[in-house]
């Protein structure tokens, strides 16, 4: 883009050339045939001046779309005319004067005219397309740049740690935590220990014909309670008389 901006800068000046050379025709035209006085040859030589300096602004100065632009599109074009008219006849008659016959001094100030005509649109056609250019290698980057800056618009990305994924077809394992194994205490020791902690005192005999089971079952009983039984007191005491008495 900035070297079609620069290619285009290069053609404008030498469009600026080749419009320059039409109205220093056309000024040379108009001065010649001008009375030999300052006044004279300063009024001749207003049009093409002025329309040098309108096509300047329009090619340089860019407009609106509108009645604006309508306007100063359409006092350019009147500039134009008017210097195309003065012109044209002040150089029929320098034309005249220096050797030109029949229609050949009426054609050649077209020329002149014709040129400045080109030239002026050329002119203000390359100055439109550099400010286009411009314009959009300025808003680039700059919408680039808010794009990139602006909180409004940044989107934060969170990447998530995926979800395992779960195959439902295949069997779920449970691995449960191994209990420890407790073998249940017989119902005749349950017996046994409530008629023992019942009748602390009492001798094996008795305590085996409460409890509804055999001596030798209620001795082994009153044996494991002695070892598992944390309190001094109880059937243990009584065990030596229930032996003698056995």
């Amino acid at each position: 883009m900035t070297s079609e901006i620069t290619r285009l800068k290069r053609i404008g000046w030498g469009v600026r050339a080749v419009f320059a050379l039409g109205i220093a025709a056309s000024l040379a035209g108009n001065v010649l045939h001008a009375t030999d006085n300052a006044i004279s040859q300063a009024i001749s030589a207003w049009s093409p001046l002025a329309l040098l300096l309108a096509v300047e602004l329009i090619s340089r100065i860019p407009a609106r779309r509108g009645a604006l632009s309508a306007v100063r599109l359409g006092a350019t074009a009147v500039l134009a005319g008017i210097a195309a008219w003065v012109s044209y006849w002040h150089m029929v008659a320098v034309a005249t004067k220096y050797g030109e016959a029949g229609s050949s001094a009426y054609l050649l100030p077209f020329s002149v005219d014709g040129l400045i005509v080109v030239a002026s649109i050329s002119l203000v056609e390359v100055g439109a397309r550099i400010r286009t250019l411009t314009d959009a290698s300025v808003n680039a980057p700059a919408a680039g740049a808010s794009a990139m800056t602006d909180p409004a618009e940044t989107v934060t990305v969170v990447h998530a740690d995926p979800a395992p994924v779960v195959d439902e077809a295949a069997p779920t394992t449970v691995r449960k935590a191994s209990a420890k194994r407790v073998t249940p205490r017989p119902v005749s020791a349950e017996k046994v220990a409530k008629v023992a902690a019942r009748m602390p005192d009492a001798p094996v005999s008795q305590i085996a014909e409460k409890a509804g089971v055999s001596v030798s079952t209620a001795r082994r009983h009153l044996a494991a309670l002695r070892v598992t039984d944390a309190s001094p007191t109880g059937p243990v005491a009584a065990e030596t008389p229930a032996l003698v008495a056995a």
